[in-house]
């Protein structure tokens, strides 16, 4: 898998030594709430090793990671997948996440999601890109706003946390969508 480069940032292989990074979020609600359901329990230290672990032994066709990391230390940032890549019908979706709290508002985020769009468009050729988002999570909304993506739907009630019900977002771009903004 080829790194990425951009401006200040890299998207590269995971490595071992992502695990000190990863274990400074995985338990941190104001990161895991926004996330799926896999993060409902407090994730011990095995569990993360051995999800970094899977990453790293296991090439798969419908997956692909990703670690955001700083261009010129190579310091893990964040994360920022493609999961259920569907060659078919040329489709993927998309998770991201910016660990340390230290390193979220810098734009880290958008600059990662432009690098893999131009990857997932040009390089993979596919034509879609989706992501689903909780309703509360306003800062990821208006950081795909800005890449460029589109609400094309919501899961009404769809999330549980907090003691309420909470929507799910469904945004999308497509490669022609993905062009006209370059």
């Amino acid at each position: 898998m080829p790194r990425l480069y951009s401006q200040r940032i890299m998207l590269r292989e995971y490595r071992k030594e992502d695990l000190k990074y990863m274990r400074e979020w995985v338990n941190d609600p104001d990161v895991v709430d926004n996330l799926s359901d896999i993060f409902l329990c407090p994730h011990t230290f095995e569990s993360t090793e051995n999800f970094l672990e899977t990453l790293l032994s296991k090439q798969s066709m419908d997956k692909i990671g990703f670690v955001i990391a700083d261009k010129n230390t190579e310091e893990y940032i964040g994360q920022l997948d493609l999961m259920n890549i569907d060659w078919k019908n040329r489709i993927t979706e998309m998770g991201i996440v910016i660990g340390n709290s230290k390193n979220r508002g810098k734009g880290y985020g958008s600059e990662g999601i432009r690098l893999l769009q131009e990857f997932v468009f040009n390089r993979l050729n596919l034509n879609k890109l989706e992501l689903k988002v909780h309703d509360y999570n306003t800062r990821a909304i208006k950081c795909y706003l800005k890449c460029g993506f589109i609400e094309e739907g919501r899961l009404r009630q769809r999330f549980y946390i907090n003691g309420k019900y909470t929507d799910y977002i469904m945004m999308g771009i497509l490669k022609s969508e993905f062009e006209k903004r370059k």
